[in-house]
């Protein structure tokens, strides 16, 4: 069973967020935006599996460390969690919602019309995905006209 937890900002993380974002990321303490933005936490019968922050800041909601413990990965929790996050950006009205990722996992983060703002530098590459382009249908993007979900929507 899958299921998600909110941590809103200034709860404790170091009991279930912090040590699972160490698992996934090398180690990492608490940083600023921890306890300025909102966490999510997805788990996998009843195992902290992924995690993933959302924050405001200079005007846009800023996403970060979104990551997928290696044993649970390539069951789309990653991507369950992203939509979580661009949820919540979503509902608070979001005009522009950025990251900074790794370039190599770039297009993971245009799936869902993240487009690039710069040029990698040091391997990164800043996104932009403006609020009006936020689409949680996990259709809209599908290039498979042949598939079972997309019976009846089009």
């Amino acid at each position: 069973m899958i299921q998600g937890k909110w941590f809103a900002p200034g709860e404790n993380l170091s009991e279930e967020i912090l040590p699972l974002r160490a698992e996934i990321f090398g180690t990492r303490d608490a940083a600023r935006q921890d306890f300025l933005g909102w966490n999510a936490l997805i788990y996998e019968d009843g195992h902290p599996a992924a995690s993933g922050r959302i924050w405001w800041e200079d005007g846009a909601f800023r996403l970060g460390d979104i990551g997928v413990k290696p044993d649970f990965r390539g069951r789309r929790l990653g991507d369950l969690t992203l939509r979580l996050l661009l949820f919540k950006a979503q509902s608070h009205a979001a005009k522009e919602v950025r990251l900074c990722c790794p370039e190599s996992v770039s297009g993971f983060f245009a799936r869902l019309g993240f487009v690039p703002e710069s040029t990698p530098e040091n391997g990164l590459v800043e996104m932009l995905l403006t609020g009006d382009s936020i689409s949680l249908d996990s259709c809209a993007n599908c290039a498979k006209a042949d598939c079972p979900n997309r019976k009846g929507i089009l």
